[in-house]
């Protein structure tokens, strides 16, 4: 089961009352099917992979290529929270400062013991920060939201960048240590030139320095950042290969904030013991984890990943062969779930037709690459 992101065009606007009424409904019946006939583990596995719950998306009624099939989709799932599910979310939309409040009040409904809803929170808070600041893809988060029982946990947030959105998926299952690829596979439509990966096991021991050198006396950091000074300086060779002569000369010039500096300052009191400490300090910030991971590339002796994590996020391939051929037995089941799972739906005829017309669009497109 694949999780990780997906990138869609930017859209503006909200879902008509009358269909998130009906979203509402059918994003209610096909959970309650679904854990029901294969678990609540199942459920997880599916809600956190990109291409299952775009799909999905596209079931309840919404654009298959819009941004705004996260926030809806999302929406129209939190009617769960109202039924006799073990199974609540939390966040939404611009609703990240309210998360931490939600997750306390649906875990006092399902009687979770503190343990569990102090882990709820961190993972809830920890994620966004990973997303945010050790990946630095340009993306923004501007949705964040987290789904839980009480064995499993699943996070999708999404960011922004210009006339783009990227959506990115976590299940607790894959989550070794939240600081090394805590995505078990990221996909995306749009992968970008340079990103600063500091989630890549390529930067393990990056991390390690970047605690090292807080650790140590960050005035050490700030020399280096004495004046503006052009990223290439902090690489062993330059990141573009190519000798060709490039039509726009461009140089990323990178200097440090004042509240980066004061960040640093900060972390050097309270003297985190690994990384995961680290990132967790308030106030530290895209800033200050770049200057220490460039610095780190200089005590290290060896190239940062500059490697963007995401990868294409065709579900089933091209009928073309772009980016892959189409895989047809995956096809045939993904499509076979989920007509089976309608017609089991507690709705009336005219809904389970409409729903049937929806995922018929799908078997168009199928019928195509055959």
């Amino acid at each position: 089961m694949i999780t990780g992101t997906a990138s869609l065009p930017l859209h503006s606007g909200k879902a008509p009352g009358w269909l998130m009424k009906r979203m509402k409904g059918l994003a209610n019946e096909m959970t309650k099917l679904i854990v029901d006939y294969k678990g609540e583990k199942y459920f997880f596995q599916l809600i956190s992979n990109p291409y299952w719950f775009q799909s999905f998306g596209c079931v309840l009624g919404f654009d298959w290529h819009s941004s705004g099939l996260t926030t809806t989709t999302i929406a129209a799932l939190k009617s769960i929270n109202n039924d006799e599910l073990d199974i609540k979310i939390a966040g939404g939309k611009g609703k990240a400062h309210k998360v931490q409040n939600e997750i306390e009040n649906l875990a006092d409904k399902m009687n979770l013991n503190e343990h569990k809803l102090s882990a709820l929170k961190y993972y809830s808070k920890m994620s966004a920060k990973v997303d945010n600041v050790l990946v630095q893809d340009d993306f923004n988060l501007y949705h964040h939201s987290i789904i839980f029982s009480k064995k499993y946990w699943a996070v999708i947030q999404q960011g922004k960048n210009n006339s783009w959105a990227r959506r990115y998926h976590w299940l607790s299952d894959n989550v070794q240590k939240i600081t090394i690829e805590p995505h078990s596979g990221i996909q995306s439509e749009k992968v970008k030139q340079k990103v600063l990966n500091m989630t890549s096991k390529d930067n393990k021991e990056h991390q390690k320095i970047s605690v090292d050198l807080v650790n140590d006396n960050p005035e050490h950091v700030f020399k280096y950042f004495s004046k503006q000074r052009t990223l290439n300086e902090f690489t062993s060779k330059s990141y573009n290969q190519d000798l060709k002569m490039p039509k726009n000369h461009y140089i990323e010039y990178f200097k440090l904030s004042k509240q980066a500096r004061e960040a640093l300052k900060k972390a050097y009191e309270i003297k985190p013991k690994d990384y995961e400490e680290l990132i967790a300090i308030k106030g530290l910030g895209k800033s200050s984890i770049r200057a220490l991971a460039l610095v780190s590339e200089l005590v290290y002796g060896k190239e940062l990943s500059w490697k963007d994590p995401a990868k294409y996020s065709y579900a089933h391939g091209g009928k073309d062969g772009t980016p892959f051929p189409v895989k047809r037995r995956t096809y045939d089941k993904t499509i076979e779930f989920l007509k089976e799972t309608i017609k089991e739906l507690s709705l009336n005829k005219n809904e389970k037709k409409q729903a049937l017309m929806r995922l018929a669009k799908v078997l168009e497109v199928k019928s195509h690459a055959e």
